[in-house]
């Protein structure tokens, strides 16, 4: 062989090894070049910090992920992380996976005013100022995902089928006493609101609270024009009906907090009762079947001695509203079940959840407790100063309050004298 030849022979395979391994060269500078993916590993923390990341052409700045980053890509956030974005314990790591953040009671923490787009097509055609079949349940639901609305405004012969509060005792249930509500619900005969108002295709209610807030606004017409005005306790009419109206659907009171002088119940009226203990259901059969009151040992103060009211004109709540208040929507003390410190709602947040779930709108007014206000009246109708609600034992009024603010900002209920 020529000694070109053989030059040859030995350049040409050199020559291609030489591209070969040049290629690969710039084959992995490109991919360890190009812009990394995110890929999850555990132990490590998302933070916002920005560090300079290189490549062959170019100088450029981009967000990264603290922790051990390997070649090509950016390490996210690890098992526990991702634990603690299932679990709500972390929202700042559920706005980073694009999923709504919800606080420990099932709330949104983000609380939109807007409608979401399935309520804006129901109810975008509806002309100005006309009823909303539906809409308090579907804003409810908007916020809250874990709302249900079917439960009964009262408790009929069937009761004894409510699994949610057959097995607590009052006030979040009635176990123990299913004689004594037998037997009143025997010549009550009638669990619903009345004809007229139990077929109504859309209804409007109205949740009258005893705030002093009420004072001077001149509401009274406009409470007036809903169909149904729920009223709480004694809080009087007569007198004060520029300020809170005439009209009264319903009252939902306790053996304490009922009216005392028959002459200042209105007519057309139900009464609607709300346990609170078990001596309570005794207190009222004895009203129901126009009783003497025997003894009152067991009240923390005096009650009513009689209800002008026919069996017909009489419900029992159910217990189930206070329950849900207590515990799903406040968040208060279980308790084993049982009233204790600071663990029962209030009659008006009582009321607003029972019109949640039984009414297609849901208004108040007279609501909120301003504490840097002591000396502000705390009821509507006397004196009693606004420093009294400290010395309440049952209540938790700053988380009741938080509460009833989301369902303001929600817009779930309208607040009319904007004291929550």
């Amino acid at each position: 062989m020529k000694p070109t030849h053989k030059l040859l022979f030995i350049l040409c395979p050199m020559l291609v090894l030489g591209f070969i391994y040049y290629s690969s060269g710039k084959l992995h500078l490109h991919v360890w070049g190009q812009k990394p993916h995110i890929k999850l590993e555990p132990t490590v923390n998302i933070t916002k910090k920005v560090t300079i990341h290189t490549t062959i052409s170019n100088v450029k700045q981009e967000p990264v992920l603290e922790g051990a980053v390997s070649v090509g890509r950016i390490v996210g956030p690890g098992t526990a992380s991702l634990q603690r974005v299932h679990s709500g314990q972390d929202e700042n790591l559920r706005s980073y996976f694009g999923r709504p953040a919800f606080d420990k009671q099932g709330f949104l923490v983000n609380l939109d005013t807007k409608l979401p787009p399935e309520l804006v097509y129901k109810y975008g055609n509806l002309s100005e100022g006309s009823c909303k079949p539906g809409y308090a349940a579907a804003k409810m639901t908007a916020i809250y995902p874990k709302f249900s609305k079917p439960a009964s405004m009262f408790l009929d012969r069937n009761f004894k089928r409510l699994a949610k509060v057959n097995n607590y005792l009052p006030p979040f249930g009635f176990k123990t006493q299913e004689r004594f509500i037998d037997a009143i619900l025997t010549a009550t005969k009638n669990y619903g609101l009345g004809p007229e108002l139990d077929s109504l295709s859309c209804r409007r209610c109205i949740i009258v609270g005893n705030g002093g807030i009420l004072s001077n606004k001149s509401l009274g017409s406009h409470i007036d024009e809903y169909d149904v005005v729920v009223r709480l306790n004694e809080a009087p009419v007569r007198g004060y009906t520029r300020d809170v109206g005439t009209k009264t659907t319903l009252r939902i009171t306790y053996p304490e907090g009922a009216i005392q002088k028959p002459e200042r119940y209105e007519k057309d009226s139900l009464f609607v009762f709300s346990a609170f203990k078990p001596l309570d259901f005794k207190w009222l059969r004895q009203m129901v079947f126009k009783e003497k009151l025997q003894g009152t040992e067991g009240f923390w103060k005096s009650v009513a001695q009689k209800v002008p009211r026919e069996p017909s004109e009489i419900r029992i709540l159910n217990p189930y509203f206070i329950q849900e208040a207590a515990f799903q929507f406040i968040g208060l003390p279980l308790n084993n079940g049982l009233m204790g410190k600071g663990n029962i709602p209030t009659l008006g947040t009582v009321a607003i959840t029972m019109a949640l779930h039984n009414c297609d709108e849901v208004a108040v007014a007279g609501f909120g407790y301003d504490m840097n206000t002591p000396h502000a009246p705390l009821h509507y109708y006397e004196t009693v100063k606004m420093s009294a609600i400290k010395e309440s034992w049952t209540h938790n009024i700053s988380k009741e309050k938080e509460f009833l603010r989301k369902l303001v900002k929600a817009n779930v209920i309208t607040d009319l004298t904007n004291g929550v």
